[in-house]
């Protein structure tokens, strides 16, 4: 019978709270930051200027700092085992603010808000509260926490995604966005649900205690692991589990892809690997790393069905948005072989790779925007010519592409190495996936290599050919990214070395 706690009992959980609050500053901060941009919209209603941008810049730079002084912190838990602090919550931090500083700046080389919208307050408020949502989803060390952090990120994901109101192709993606995440979610909740029945806990490191003390009805652990791998599967938009993503990319407004593409599909696979290093029991074999069913083999499965299924579909694409939304199904299949071989060596990769892919996506999504600015397309045929006619934005684009394949001497060629390599090192099986992901790479090549083709060796149609100029600030920025790519990709050991360092999680020995 549920009894109400008594005076003392209270008075010790606001004492742990309190004692914890310091190791919550870097989200307090950002949910302050939230409201102070809903109150510069109120101040500065309707006026065209760019304090709301320059706010929420600021402010996610600021909050940077308060993530530095957490490598001063512990490792632990805190607030009775919800939420965590560890290296590899730190990495996925810095991670989240950089990809919400860069949303930012890509909306504002976007003019399509300045046609399609009225007010930005809303919009910048959101994105900042989807950084909050993803870096709780990081930390989380609990099934309430995973499943409150989700909702908050989808819910402002939802809204981002239809912000556009008089379009009809964002509004549709929003409503299909909404429909897939609701039931992704619910089935997500009701496998957490059969877990805690058979548990009786929430805390991650408590239920694999539990599982492996005392086992569990393999029937129902079956029914679990699949309805949660749909819910993290829906969120790193891998094979069967995507097929929001290409409607979604295509309609939602170009900065809130590029975010949702990079950002969302990190957080996504920060919840993945730790609930699956931490909360599945370890076994000495891989394939014996079972809850009723083997999650090593499912993992095997979907990766070889996203890096597959991707690449080829992405042969018939004439839309650049959404020939985008089909590789980064591919590169989900390839950043799940390095979760899958849950060892050290994998997980730096894994990281690694996401670092890479935040570059050349977020600056491919960037050339893209403005890009359409100019031309008002997203079409690949009229991309014809625009090398010459955009020689910085041509030049940077097809740096990002030949990252996005993986080819030298980019950063995408370190990150794809570093994945071979770790299976490699597995040897056996693991030989014949590093063969797969080599095999739909040279896939990847044809399709991403239209672009530059169009842009360089096909004239464009136009009957007159007339100079793009995206302006000084948009040129530097192209500039600074792609040199980005070209600089970790012979110098990457900076990046490899805090990949490792971020490797160490809570509760858990990587070997």
């Amino acid at each position: 019978m549920f009894e109400l706690p008594s005076g003392a009992e209270i008075q010790s959980i606001i004492a742990v709270l309190k004692a914890n609050t310091g190791f919550f500053i870097p989200e307090i901060y950002l949910s302050v930051l939230f409201m102070a941009v809903i109150l510069v919209d109120l101040v500065t209603k309707g006026r065209k200027n760019n304090v709301l941008s320059i706010t929420t810049l600021l402010g996610l730079l600021g909050s940077i700092y308060f993530i530095f002084q957490q490598h001063a912190l512990p490792s632990g838990e805190i607030f009775f085992g919800m939420y965590v602090i560890d290296r590899y919550a730190l990495f996925f931090k810095y991670f989240f603010v950089v990809s919400g500083i860069i949303a930012v700046i890509i909306t504002m080389a976007d003019e399509q808000f300045n046609r399609e919208v009225k007010s930005m307050g809303e919009y910048y408020a959101l994105i900042i509260s989807m950084v909050i949502g993803m870096i709780m989803m990081a930390s989380s060390g609990d099934l309430l926490m995973i499943f409150l952090s989700m909702e908050l990120v989808s819910f402002s994901a939802y809204i981002l995604t239809g912000y556009f109101k008089r379009n009809r192709r964002s509004s549709e993606a929003a409503l299909k966005y909404l429909v897939y995440g609701a039931v992704s979610s619910g089935l997500m909740i009701y496998g957490f649900s059969l877990i805690y029945g058979l548990t009786a806990q929430t805390n991650l490191i408590k239920i694999s205690a539990a599982l492996a003390a005392h086992g569990y009805d393999p029937l129902i652990m079956i029914l679990a692991t699949l309805l949660i791998l749909a819910g993290f599967g829906y969120k790193i938009g891998a094979v069967p589990f995507h097929f929001w993503s290409p409607d979604v990319y295509e309609g939602a407004p170009t900065p809130i892809t590029a975010y949702l593409s990079v950002a969302s599909k990190a957080a996504g696979f920060a919840l993945l690997m730790r609930f699956f290093y931490i909360a599945v029991p370890r076994a000495a074999l891989p394939a014996e790393d079972v809850m009723g069913i083997d999650w090593h083999a499912l993992l095997i499965v979907l990766s070889i069905a996203s890096m597959v299924y991707g690449n080829v579909v992405a042969l018939w694409q004439k839309n650049v948005k959404r020939l985008l939304a089909y590789s980064s199904i591919a590169h989900a299949g390839y950043l799940l072989l390095g979760v899958l071989l849950r060892d050290a060596l994998g997980t730096q990769a894994t990281l690694f790779y996401l670092t890479s892919y935040f570059l050349m996506n977020f600056g491919a999504f960037y050339v893209v925007t403005l890009i359409a600015n100019k031309t008002g397309s997203e079409n690949l045929e009229d991309y014809r010519g625009l090398g010459r006619r955009m020689p910085i934005a041509g030049a940077a684009l097809t740096v990002f592409l030949i990252s996005l394949v993986g080819l030298p001497p980019t950063i995408g060629f370190i990150g794809k190495l570093m994945i071979f390599s770790a299976l490699l090192a597995k040897g056996s099986l693991y030989i014949w996936l590093a063969l797969i992901g080599v095999l739909t790479s040279v896939i990847s090549l044809y399709y991403y290599m239209l672009i530059p083709l169009n842009m360089y060796l096909r004239d464009s149609e136009q009957p007159e050919e007339k100079s793009f100029n995206p302006g000084l600030i948009a040129n530097i920025l192209m500039s600074f990214l792609m040199i980005l790519t070209l600089w970790f990709g012979l110098f990457f050991t900076p990046l490899s070395d805090f990949a490792r360092y971020s490797s160490a999680m809570f509760g858990l020995t990587l070997q």
